[in-house]
């Protein structure tokens, strides 16, 4: 995986202010993108199991946001002061826009709960 740093290595002034960027230092093209995500998908084998469940591109970034927001919480982080780098790494205008997150897992929203209760204490959760 090429990290933040190996990015702003290789393309140090890119020509948009985005994480990922194509070869020409401009953003991925969302058609273009999702197409290798199908294609991938397929070569490693995770099949649709319908039209509506199926793997997509987005649930990688909820995936990416849940993980690192339960991340913080367990490792005892303060995570108000932390949500505006989530939120520019999802690449939100505005960290309220990353607050859904908090909503979205029920392990995440039960962290939350703990902390905002005043009992955080790691051995409570898995």
């Amino acid at each position: 995986m090429v990290t933040a740093a190996t990015a702003d290595r290789l393309r140090p002034h890119p020509a948009e202010p985005s994480l990922l960027v194509s070869m020409q230092g401009t953003r991925l093209n969302v058609i273009s993108t999702e197409r290798s995500f199908v294609r991938l998908t397929r070569v490693v084998g995770l099949q649709p199991h319908s039209d509506r469940t199926r793997p997509r591109l987005k649930d990688l970034r909820h995936s990416f946001a849940v993980s690192t927001l339960t991340g913080w919480y367990r490792a005892g982080v303060d995570v108000e002061a932390r949500l505006p780098v989530l939120s520019t790494w999802l690449g939100h205008v505005d960290p309220q826009a990353s607050y859904w997150y908090l909503q979205a897992s029920p392990e995440l929203l039960a962290l939350a709960a703990q902390k905002a209760s005043g009992h955080h204490d790691q051995q409570t959760l898995p």
